[in-house]
Protein backbone atom coordinates (compact mmCIF):
# COMPACT_ATOMS: atom_id res chain seq x y z
CA UNK A 1 0.00 0.00 0.00
CA UNK A 2 2.71 2.38 0.66
CA UNK A 3 5.10 2.65 -1.78
CA UNK A 4 8.64 1.55 -1.14
CA UNK A 5 11.65 3.65 -2.67
CA UNK A 6 15.30 2.99 -2.07
CA UNK A 7 16.99 6.00 -1.97
CA UNK A 8 20.56 4.24 -0.54
CA UNK A 9 23.41 4.77 -2.88
CA UNK A 10 21.32 7.15 -4.80
CA UNK A 11 21.95 10.49 -6.75
CA UNK A 12 18.43 11.17 -7.01
CA UNK A 13 16.54 14.07 -5.53
CA UNK A 14 14.00 12.67 -3.06
CA UNK A 15 11.74 15.15 -3.45
CA UNK A 16 11.12 14.28 -7.54
CA UNK A 17 10.19 10.96 -6.34
CA UNK A 18 7.92 12.67 -3.31
CA UNK A 19 5.43 14.76 -5.30
CA UNK A 20 2.48 16.66 -3.08
CA UNK A 21 -0.77 15.91 -3.36
CA UNK A 22 -2.60 18.78 -6.24
CA UNK A 23 -4.73 21.01 -4.85
CA UNK A 24 -5.88 23.47 -8.05
CA UNK A 25 -7.30 26.24 -6.59
CA UNK A 26 -7.16 27.84 -9.97
CA UNK A 27 -9.91 25.17 -11.29
CA UNK A 28 -12.08 26.20 -8.68
CA UNK A 29 -11.72 30.13 -9.28
CA UNK A 30 -14.70 29.82 -11.81
CA UNK A 31 -17.18 28.49 -9.15
CA UNK A 32 -15.90 30.89 -6.38
CA UNK A 33 -15.84 34.22 -7.85
CA UNK A 34 -19.89 33.83 -8.38
CA UNK A 35 -20.35 32.92 -4.81
CA UNK A 36 -18.24 35.75 -3.24
CA UNK A 37 -19.77 38.49 -5.63
CA UNK A 38 -23.56 36.73 -4.69
CA UNK A 39 -22.40 37.26 -1.40
CA UNK A 40 -21.14 40.73 -1.72
CA UNK A 41 -24.46 41.83 -2.99
CA UNK A 42 -27.14 39.48 -1.62
CA UNK A 43 -26.36 40.14 1.83
CA UNK A 44 -27.51 37.74 4.56
CA UNK A 45 -30.46 36.50 1.98
CA UNK A 46 -28.08 35.02 0.04
CA UNK A 47 -26.06 33.79 2.11
CA UNK A 48 -29.12 31.46 3.12
CA UNK A 49 -29.71 30.51 -0.30
CA UNK A 50 -26.41 29.16 -0.61
CA UNK A 51 -26.59 27.38 2.51
CA UNK A 52 -29.89 25.94 0.86
CA UNK A 53 -27.93 24.93 -2.11
CA UNK A 54 -24.31 23.69 -0.70
CA UNK A 55 -25.19 22.26 2.41
CA UNK A 56 -28.89 20.86 2.49
CA UNK A 57 -30.62 22.82 4.76
CA UNK A 58 -31.53 26.57 5.36
CA UNK A 59 -30.56 27.31 8.73
CA UNK A 60 -33.90 29.59 10.50
CA UNK A 61 -31.34 32.53 11.30
CA UNK A 62 -27.90 33.02 9.57
CA UNK A 63 -26.78 34.37 13.66
CA UNK A 64 -26.95 31.16 16.05
CA UNK A 65 -28.87 32.13 19.16
CA UNK A 66 -27.25 32.66 22.50
CA UNK A 67 -29.82 29.99 23.31
CA UNK A 68 -28.72 27.30 20.89
CA UNK A 69 -25.04 27.85 22.48
CA UNK A 70 -25.92 27.76 26.13
CA UNK A 71 -28.08 24.58 24.85
CA UNK A 72 -24.81 22.76 23.10
CA UNK A 73 -22.96 23.45 26.01
CA UNK A 74 -25.63 22.05 28.83
CA UNK A 75 -25.35 19.20 26.49
CA UNK A 76 -22.27 18.70 25.67
CA UNK A 77 -20.43 14.82 26.65
CA UNK A 78 -18.52 15.37 29.88
CA UNK A 79 -15.92 13.85 28.78
CA UNK A 80 -15.40 15.66 25.23
CA UNK A 81 -16.17 18.85 28.03
CA UNK A 82 -13.24 18.15 29.93
CA UNK A 83 -10.96 17.41 27.04
CA UNK A 84 -11.67 20.67 25.88
CA UNK A 85 -11.65 22.44 29.07
CA UNK A 86 -7.99 20.86 29.15
CA UNK A 87 -7.02 21.92 25.57
CA UNK A 88 -8.04 25.50 26.13
CA UNK A 89 -6.02 25.97 29.53
CA UNK A 90 -2.76 24.31 28.45
CA UNK A 91 -2.88 26.19 24.63
CA UNK A 92 -3.86 30.02 26.67
CA UNK A 93 -0.57 28.78 28.65
CA UNK A 94 1.84 28.14 25.74
CA UNK A 95 0.28 31.38 23.72
CA UNK A 96 0.53 33.60 26.57
CA UNK A 97 3.93 32.93 26.52
CA UNK A 98 4.34 33.84 23.56
CA UNK A 99 3.03 37.83 23.72
CA UNK A 100 5.95 39.79 22.29
CA UNK A 101 6.96 42.91 24.59
CA UNK A 102 6.99 46.35 23.50
CA UNK A 103 9.79 48.79 23.70
CA UNK A 104 11.23 52.02 23.67
CA UNK A 105 14.59 53.31 22.55
CA UNK A 106 16.21 56.64 22.37
CA UNK A 107 18.60 56.89 19.85
CA UNK A 108 20.16 60.40 21.10
CA UNK A 109 18.30 62.92 23.53
CA UNK A 110 15.13 64.01 23.09
CA UNK A 111 14.44 61.21 20.28
CA UNK A 112 12.21 58.41 21.22
CA UNK A 113 10.76 55.46 19.16
CA UNK A 114 8.14 53.09 20.49
CA UNK A 115 7.95 49.30 19.21
CA UNK A 116 4.26 48.10 20.01
CA UNK A 117 1.87 45.12 19.08
CA UNK A 118 -1.62 45.88 18.24
CA UNK A 119 -4.04 43.28 17.97
CA UNK A 120 -6.26 43.08 14.99
CA UNK A 121 -9.81 44.87 15.75
CA UNK A 122 -11.69 42.19 14.55
CA UNK A 123 -11.24 38.77 13.39
CA UNK A 124 -13.39 36.15 11.46
CA UNK A 125 -12.68 32.22 12.14
CA UNK A 126 -13.97 29.39 10.00
CA UNK A 127 -14.44 26.03 11.47
CA UNK A 128 -15.32 23.31 8.85
CA UNK A 129 -17.81 21.22 8.87
CA UNK A 130 -17.22 18.11 6.17
CA UNK A 131 -15.52 15.06 7.05
CA UNK A 132 -15.16 15.85 10.72
CA UNK A 133 -16.05 17.90 13.34
CA UNK A 134 -13.35 20.29 14.95
CA UNK A 135 -14.05 21.83 17.88
CA UNK A 136 -10.53 21.27 18.73
CA UNK A 137 -10.52 24.17 15.70
CA UNK A 138 -12.33 26.44 17.39
CA UNK A 139 -9.94 26.60 20.34
CA UNK A 140 -6.68 26.92 18.29
CA UNK A 141 -7.84 30.02 16.32
CA UNK A 142 -10.01 31.78 19.27
CA UNK A 143 -7.19 31.06 22.18
CA UNK A 144 -4.32 32.68 20.51
CA UNK A 145 -6.96 35.75 18.72
CA UNK A 146 -8.17 36.22 22.83
CA UNK A 147 -4.74 36.15 23.94
CA UNK A 148 -3.89 38.80 21.43
CA UNK A 149 -6.24 41.17 22.75
CA UNK A 150 -8.30 40.84 19.65
CA UNK A 151 -12.05 42.32 21.07
CA UNK A 152 -14.45 41.39 18.00
CA UNK A 153 -14.19 37.61 17.38
CA UNK A 154 -16.56 36.11 15.05
CA UNK A 155 -16.86 32.29 14.06
CA UNK A 156 -18.86 30.76 11.00
CA UNK A 157 -19.24 26.96 10.61
CA UNK A 158 -21.49 24.99 8.22
CA UNK A 159 -25.23 24.19 8.86
CA UNK A 160 -25.73 20.64 9.34
CA UNK A 161 -29.39 19.29 8.36
CA UNK A 162 -29.37 16.36 11.04
CA UNK A 163 -28.82 19.35 13.63
CA UNK A 164 -31.67 21.95 12.10
CA UNK A 165 -29.77 23.62 10.32
CA UNK A 166 -27.48 25.04 13.01
CA UNK A 167 -23.42 23.89 12.98
CA UNK A 168 -22.22 21.00 14.92
CA UNK A 169 -23.57 21.12 19.10
CA UNK A 170 -19.74 20.39 19.58
CA UNK A 171 -18.69 23.27 17.53
CA UNK A 172 -21.23 25.87 19.44
CA UNK A 173 -20.44 24.16 22.74
CA UNK A 174 -16.64 24.97 22.16
CA UNK A 175 -17.39 28.53 21.44
CA UNK A 176 -19.66 28.48 24.22
CA UNK A 177 -16.57 27.14 26.60
CA UNK A 178 -14.62 30.09 25.08
CA UNK A 179 -16.82 33.09 25.62
CA UNK A 180 -17.86 33.79 21.60
CA UNK A 181 -21.02 34.60 21.42
CA UNK A 182 -21.06 35.41 17.76
CA UNK A 183 -21.49 32.25 15.68
CA UNK A 184 -23.30 32.03 12.59
CA UNK A 185 -24.58 28.82 10.22
CA UNK A 186 -22.08 29.57 7.16
CA UNK A 187 -19.78 27.19 5.58
CA UNK A 188 -17.71 27.16 2.48
CA UNK A 189 -16.51 29.93 0.13
CA UNK A 190 -19.42 32.07 0.94
CA UNK A 191 -18.72 32.56 4.65
CA UNK A 192 -15.40 33.92 3.33
CA UNK A 193 -17.46 36.24 1.27
CA UNK A 194 -19.39 37.10 4.41
CA UNK A 195 -15.94 37.72 6.44
CA UNK A 196 -14.47 39.82 3.67
CA UNK A 197 -17.87 41.84 2.81
CA UNK A 198 -20.14 41.79 5.90
CA UNK A 199 -23.80 40.97 5.49
CA UNK A 200 -26.75 43.28 5.49
CA UNK A 201 -30.06 42.12 6.40
CA UNK A 202 -33.45 42.84 4.46
CA UNK A 203 -34.19 45.83 6.54
CA UNK A 204 -30.43 47.28 5.48
CA UNK A 205 -29.33 46.43 8.83
CA UNK A 206 -25.57 45.04 8.88
CA UNK A 207 -25.95 41.37 10.52
CA UNK A 208 -22.28 40.26 10.30
CA UNK A 209 -19.75 43.42 10.38
CA UNK A 210 -16.77 42.67 7.84
CA UNK A 211 -13.27 41.73 9.30
CA UNK A 212 -9.81 42.73 9.18
CA UNK A 213 -8.63 39.15 9.19
CA UNK A 214 -10.06 35.32 8.23
CA UNK A 215 -8.45 32.70 9.47
CA UNK A 216 -8.98 28.93 10.14
CA UNK A 217 -8.74 25.91 7.91
CA UNK A 218 -11.41 24.35 5.17
CA UNK A 219 -11.42 22.89 1.70
CA UNK A 220 -10.08 23.36 -1.66
CA UNK A 221 -13.38 26.30 -1.95
CA UNK A 222 -12.43 27.97 1.22
CA UNK A 223 -8.58 28.43 0.13
CA UNK A 224 -9.92 29.61 -3.34
CA UNK A 225 -11.91 32.19 -1.68
CA UNK A 226 -9.77 32.70 0.94
CA UNK A 227 -6.91 33.64 -1.89
CA UNK A 228 -9.76 35.59 -3.61
CA UNK A 229 -10.25 38.17 -0.60
CA UNK A 230 -6.81 38.64 0.18
CA UNK A 231 -6.24 42.51 0.58
CA UNK A 232 -9.74 42.88 0.96
CA UNK A 233 -8.66 41.12 4.29
CA UNK A 234 -5.56 39.52 5.75
CA UNK A 235 -5.67 35.53 5.63
CA UNK A 236 -3.79 33.62 7.66
CA UNK A 237 -3.16 30.83 4.62
CA UNK A 238 -3.78 28.85 2.26
CA UNK A 239 -4.26 25.25 3.57
CA UNK A 240 -3.50 22.25 1.72
CA UNK A 241 -3.78 18.97 2.63
CA UNK A 242 -2.19 17.61 5.78
CA UNK A 243 0.55 16.39 6.32
CA UNK A 244 3.05 14.01 8.35
CA UNK A 245 7.14 13.01 7.68
CA UNK A 246 8.50 10.83 10.40
CA UNK A 247 12.46 10.24 10.25
CA UNK A 248 12.82 7.25 12.57
CA UNK A 249 15.64 4.67 12.85
CA UNK A 250 15.79 0.93 13.84
CA UNK A 251 15.01 2.09 17.28
CA UNK A 252 11.41 3.46 16.65
CA UNK A 253 8.75 1.06 17.51
CA UNK A 254 7.12 -0.24 14.00
CA UNK A 255 3.82 0.20 15.64
CA UNK A 256 3.74 3.59 16.68
CA UNK A 257 4.98 4.84 13.46
CA UNK A 258 2.48 3.09 11.71
CA UNK A 259 -0.68 4.29 14.03
CA UNK A 260 0.93 8.28 13.43
CA UNK A 261 0.91 7.26 9.37
CA UNK A 262 -2.48 6.49 9.68
CA UNK A 263 -3.74 8.79 11.84
CA UNK A 264 -2.78 11.50 9.45
CA UNK A 265 -4.20 9.56 6.46
CA UNK A 266 -7.29 9.87 8.27
CA UNK A 267 -7.73 13.01 7.21
CA UNK A 268 -8.22 13.23 3.67
CA UNK A 269 -7.56 11.08 0.49
CA UNK A 270 -4.87 13.41 -0.31
CA UNK A 271 -3.33 13.42 2.73
CA UNK A 272 0.46 12.81 2.71
CA UNK A 273 2.41 10.15 4.97
CA UNK A 274 5.62 10.10 4.72
CA UNK A 275 8.51 7.74 6.38
CA UNK A 276 12.30 8.20 6.12
CA UNK A 277 14.92 5.86 7.37
CA UNK A 278 17.92 4.57 7.02
CA UNK A 279 16.64 0.86 8.49
CA UNK A 280 15.60 -1.30 5.98
CA UNK A 281 14.43 -3.51 8.95
CA UNK A 282 12.14 -0.82 10.26
CA UNK A 283 10.70 -0.11 6.71
CA UNK A 284 10.11 -3.74 6.10
CA UNK A 285 8.26 -3.92 9.20
CA UNK A 286 6.23 -0.59 9.22
CA UNK A 287 4.84 -1.62 5.42
CA UNK A 288 3.43 -5.05 7.17
CA UNK A 289 1.87 -3.02 10.22
CA UNK A 290 0.32 -0.77 7.44
CA UNK A 291 -1.72 -3.79 5.94
CA UNK A 292 -2.99 -4.69 9.35
CA UNK A 293 -3.39 -1.56 11.11
CA UNK A 294 -5.23 -0.03 7.97
CA UNK A 295 -8.09 -2.93 8.01
CA UNK A 296 -9.00 -2.48 11.84
CA UNK A 297 -9.62 1.65 11.49
CA UNK A 298 -12.40 3.18 10.78
CA UNK A 299 -12.25 5.16 8.10
CA UNK A 300 -10.07 2.59 6.57
CA UNK A 301 -11.22 3.01 2.55
CA UNK A 302 -10.11 6.97 3.21
CA UNK A 303 -6.86 5.86 4.82
CA UNK A 304 -6.03 3.59 2.17
CA UNK A 305 -6.28 6.01 -1.08
CA UNK A 306 -4.06 8.35 1.03
CA UNK A 307 -1.19 5.76 1.61
CA UNK A 308 -1.61 4.44 -1.87
CA UNK A 309 -1.18 8.16 -3.02
CA UNK A 310 2.04 9.34 -4.83
CA UNK A 311 2.27 11.89 -2.20
CA UNK A 312 2.75 8.72 0.81
CA UNK A 313 5.97 6.55 0.79
CA UNK A 314 8.36 4.75 3.21
CA UNK A 315 11.73 6.70 2.03
CA UNK A 316 15.08 4.33 2.74
CA UNK A 317 17.94 6.47 2.89
CA UNK A 318 21.66 5.94 3.46
CA UNK A 319 21.91 7.53 6.83
CA UNK A 320 19.73 9.90 9.25
CA UNK A 321 22.02 12.82 7.63
CA UNK A 322 20.23 12.42 4.74
CA UNK A 323 17.21 11.75 6.62
CA UNK A 324 17.46 15.22 8.13
CA UNK A 325 18.19 16.68 4.31
CA UNK A 326 15.39 15.53 2.92
CA UNK A 327 13.23 16.69 6.08
CA UNK A 328 14.48 20.14 5.39
CA UNK A 329 13.88 20.09 2.07
CA UNK A 330 10.07 18.96 2.29
CA UNK A 331 9.27 21.27 4.93
CA UNK A 332 6.78 19.11 6.41
CA UNK A 333 3.21 20.28 8.25
CA UNK A 334 3.72 17.52 11.19
CA UNK A 335 7.66 16.71 11.64
CA UNK A 336 8.01 13.59 14.22
CA UNK A 337 11.52 12.20 15.26
CA UNK A 338 11.87 8.64 16.81
CA UNK A 339 15.39 7.77 16.91
CA UNK A 340 17.79 7.07 19.74
CA UNK A 341 19.34 10.41 19.44
CA UNK A 342 16.16 12.34 19.18
CA UNK A 343 17.23 16.33 20.80
CA UNK A 344 20.24 15.87 18.58
CA UNK A 345 18.42 15.68 15.37
CA UNK A 346 15.45 18.60 16.73
CA UNK A 347 18.35 21.07 16.70
CA UNK A 348 19.39 20.10 12.86
CA UNK A 349 16.05 20.80 11.75
CA UNK A 350 15.09 23.98 10.47
CA UNK A 351 11.60 23.30 7.95
CA UNK A 352 8.78 22.18 9.56
CA UNK A 353 5.09 23.57 10.98
CA UNK A 354 5.89 21.60 14.21
CA UNK A 355 8.19 18.99 15.68
CA UNK A 356 6.89 15.99 17.73
CA UNK A 357 9.83 14.26 19.40
CA UNK A 358 10.34 11.17 21.10
CA UNK A 359 8.12 8.11 21.14
CA UNK A 360 5.48 9.55 23.27
CA UNK A 361 4.87 12.98 21.46
CA UNK A 362 2.62 11.65 18.22
CA UNK A 363 1.27 14.18 16.32
CA UNK A 364 -2.34 13.70 17.73
CA UNK A 365 -1.33 15.14 20.75
CA UNK A 366 -0.63 18.45 19.08
CA UNK A 367 -4.48 18.19 17.46
CA UNK A 368 -5.82 18.26 20.75
CA UNK A 369 -3.53 18.57 24.20
CA UNK A 370 -0.47 19.37 23.89
CA UNK A 371 -0.84 23.33 24.05
CA UNK A 372 1.01 24.29 21.09
CA UNK A 373 -1.34 24.86 17.60
CA UNK A 374 -2.36 22.37 15.43
CA UNK A 375 -2.67 25.65 12.19
CA UNK A 376 0.28 24.58 11.14
CA UNK A 377 2.17 25.58 7.09
CA UNK A 378 1.60 23.46 4.76
CA UNK A 379 3.18 22.43 1.31
CA UNK A 380 6.35 23.60 2.19
CA UNK A 381 5.32 26.61 3.55
CA UNK A 382 7.22 26.11 7.12
CA UNK A 383 10.36 27.51 4.78
CA UNK A 384 8.89 30.89 5.02
CA UNK A 385 6.03 31.09 7.04
CA UNK A 386 4.73 30.11 10.88
CA UNK A 387 2.25 27.54 12.14
CA UNK A 388 -1.00 30.20 13.83
CA UNK A 389 0.51 31.98 17.12
CA UNK A 390 -0.44 34.91 18.87
CA UNK A 391 1.71 36.98 16.76
CA UNK A 392 -1.31 36.10 13.97
CA UNK A 393 -3.51 38.65 15.48
CA UNK A 394 -1.12 41.40 15.90
CA UNK A 395 0.38 44.15 13.98
CA UNK A 396 3.85 45.84 14.96
CA UNK A 397 3.58 49.41 15.14
CA UNK A 398 6.11 52.58 15.66
CA UNK A 399 5.21 55.64 17.33
CA UNK A 400 8.21 58.47 16.82
CA UNK A 401 8.53 61.32 18.84
CA UNK A 402 11.20 63.58 18.48
CA UNK A 403 12.02 67.33 19.88
CA UNK A 404 13.90 70.24 18.15
CA UNK A 405 17.03 68.85 19.47
CA UNK A 406 16.41 65.39 18.52
CA UNK A 407 15.65 66.53 15.13
CA UNK A 408 18.32 69.29 14.50
CA UNK A 409 21.15 66.20 15.31
CA UNK A 410 20.34 64.28 12.12
CA UNK A 411 18.65 67.19 10.04
CA UNK A 412 21.66 67.04 7.84
CA UNK A 413 22.01 63.69 7.27
CA UNK A 414 18.04 63.61 6.19
CA UNK A 415 18.46 66.69 3.66
CA UNK A 416 21.19 64.79 2.57
CA UNK A 417 19.61 61.52 1.57
CA UNK A 418 16.21 63.34 0.68
CA UNK A 419 19.05 65.41 -2.39
CA UNK A 420 20.27 62.02 -3.22
CA UNK A 421 17.32 60.38 -3.82
CA UNK A 422 16.09 63.27 -5.88
CA UNK A 423 12.85 64.32 -3.18
CA UNK A 424 13.95 67.84 -2.25
CA UNK A 425 10.54 68.81 -0.75
CA UNK A 426 11.62 65.98 1.87
CA UNK A 427 14.32 67.81 2.77
CA UNK A 428 13.17 71.22 2.79
CA UNK A 429 10.24 69.59 5.30
CA UNK A 430 13.11 69.24 7.78
CA UNK A 431 15.13 72.59 7.34
CA UNK A 432 11.43 74.75 7.62
CA UNK A 433 11.29 73.39 11.34
CA UNK A 434 14.62 75.82 12.22
CA UNK A 435 13.89 78.69 9.78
Amino acid sequence: MLTFRDLRGSSVDPLSVLPRAEQDISATAATVTPILEQVRTGGAEALLDLSERFDGVRPPALRVPAEQLNQALATLDPAVRAALETLIVRAREVHSAQLPPGSVVSPAPDARVTNRWIPVQRVGLYVPGGQAVYPSSVVMNVVPAQVAGVRSLAIASPPQREFGGWPHPTVLAAAALLGVEEVYAVGGAQAVGMFAYGALGADGQQLCPPVSLITGPGNIYVATAKRAVQGVVGIDAEAGPTEIMVLADETAPANLVTADLISQAEHDELAAAVLVTPSAKLAEAVRSQVEEQVDATEHKDRVKQSLSGTQSAVLLVDSMDDAVEIANAYGAEHLEIMTGNDENLVDRIHNAGAIFVGSYSPVSLGDYCAGSNHVLPTGGASAYSSGLNVTSFLRSQQVIHYGREGLGHVAEHVTALAAAEGLPAHGDAVTARFR
